[in-house]
């Protein structure tokens, strides 16, 4: 392989790890803000109140530990990756989730509907960090690959604790 073409590649490997962090950032962000969105319309009983006020927090905190990661990579020289779009690509994918759950709600959305939006939610998100942490494989950055790892299994852990309130909330 010629250096011109590994350089490509690895400019591709930055770009596709740029816009997967921030997609993953927006995600975040976006189920912090339905998680309150859902509890100001009174779509949750208090029980479910306090399990999804849990996941809201650890949302925080991955967005938290992902932008020190992303603070991180910036600063590496041979990286050199864009803090700007990173956030280009959070904002817009926290506009789109937005947009997507208002949709999927609709105009009259009841408990189970919110339950499932979650559980929607959380299997998007679960989905975005399989495919980070796969890109993550690709760069020599610890830091980078055991937080995306400690991410996913949050996220599978709280697709499992959502689809678990949407099965009780029909049964």
């Amino acid at each position: 392989m010629s250096n011109s073409k590994k350089l490509d590649s690895t400019k591709a490997d930055i770009k596709n790890l740029e816009k997967k962090l921030g997609e993953v950032l927006g995600l975040e962000r976006a189920a912090q803000k339905a998680v309150d969105e859902l509890i100001s319309m009174k779509l949750l009983d208090a029980g479910d109140i306090d399990e999804v006020k849990e996941v809201q927090e650890e949302a925080n905190s991955h967005e938290e530990k992902l932008l020190e990661v992303v603070k991180q990579l910036s600063q590496d020289e041979e990286l050199k990756i864009d803090m700007k779009t990173i956030e280009e690509t959070a904002k817009e994918t926290e506009k789109k989730a937005t947009k997507i759950m208002k949709t999927y709600l609709g105009e009259e959305p009841d408990k189970s509907e919110a339950l499932e939006f979650l559980c929607l939610a959380e299997g998007g998100e679960v989905s975005h960090y399989e495919v980070l942490e796969t890109i993550s494989k690709k760069f020599d950055n610890r830091k980078l690959r055991s937080t995306v790892r400690s991410i996913l299994r949050q996220e599978k852990a709280h697709l499992t604790v959502c689809t678990d309130m949407a099965k009780e909330a029909v049964a």
